[in-house]
């Protein structure tokens, strides 16, 4: 059965753009009018038909089994049939952030950490790094590697997407970390299409202080394999890791150190040097068997 996230989306100032609602906050039975995207996905590109029926999710927890009731030339509505409280979330809160390599390496890392289950991603840049984005191209290239995330949410069945945030300077990145240790919260800049959702209480803890900071490093001789407090923190009951993964050629020798004075222990995965796009994939399919 086909699935598709349901932006919502209640900013009333202009009259002229509809507002979605939270799907929990209608009853069973109600009809829902779809967002523009799945009206063009399911109803135009996959040719539904009416009594056609499908899986909506609004990241909110659960998702809804629906049935399309009415098609016209620019909208669709369906009727909501039931709600399923399946989640599959992973069991460990992860947030990465990632200094952004070029085209298709970025959206492979993204698709690949969203479906197993990463948090959010903070885009980075850094003194390596390959990517630095002009300040007119932020907006629409986040919105372009958030919906690669809920993309791969819609395939693999993760009910909650991973939150794409804007991109900012390694340095910058570790200053709001110190501040945020001190109660000086900085808010999430994300697309429009998961704004309001970001200000859900599940991803409103990825603004709290993790539990283990983790700096992937290139292999290096004496350095121990594994920091010995990544077990203890996997075992508790919702432990919230953050991993810090740098460009091809590696975070530069203040870079680094800065990492350390942050909080972020070196973790060497292997005897191997992984690309920027399979340390994300590699780090987290570690961590979910490390708990298991």
């Amino acid at each position: 059965m086909r699935r598709f996230f349901y932006a919502t989306s209640n900013d009333s100032s202009d009259k002229n753009v509809p507002t979605y609602p939270k799907l929990s906050s209608l009853a069973i039975g109600a009809s829902v009018e779809l967002t523009e995207s799945i009206v063009h996905h399911w109803c135009r590109v996959l040719r539904a038909n009416i009594g056609d029926e499908g899986i909506l999710f609004d990241g909110f927890g659960g998702e809804y089994h629906v049935r399309l009731q009415s098609i016209s030339k620019k909208h669709a509505a369906v009727t909501l049939l039931a709600h399923l409280e399946t989640n599959r979330n992973a069991t460990i809160l992860t947030k990465i952030g990632l200094v952004m390599s070029r085209g298709e390496r970025l959206d492979y890392a993204i698709q690949k950490s969203t479906e197993l289950g990463v948090s959010a991603i903070q885009l980075l840049t850094s003194h390596h790094g390959e990517v630095n984005l002009k300040p007119a191209q932020v907006e629409k290239k986040l919105a372009h590697w958030q919906q690669v995330a809920i993309a791969a949410c819609e395939q693999c069945g993760l009910n909650r997407p991973p939150l794409i945030i804007a991109p900012l300077s390694i340095d910058d990145w570790l200053s709001n970390i110190a501040a945020n240790e001190n109660e000086n919260k900085n808010e999430m800049m994300v697309s429009p299409i998961v704004a309001e959702l970001s200000q859900d209480i599940y991803y409103q803890a990825l603004q709290q202080p993790a539990d283990l900071r983790l700096q992937l490093s290139v292999p290096a001789a004496g350095q121990p394999l594994m920091p010995e407090t990544l077990p203890v923190v996997l075992k508790q009951q919702s432990p919230y890791v953050e991993l810090l993964i740098g460009p091809e050629g590696g975070l530069s020798a203040d870079e680094c150190a800065r990492a350390a004075d942050a909080g972020f222990a070196p973790w060497q995965i292997g005897s191997r040097v992984l690309r920027t796009e399979t340390a994300p994939v590699v780090a987290l399919a570690t961590l979910q068997a490390l708990s298991l």
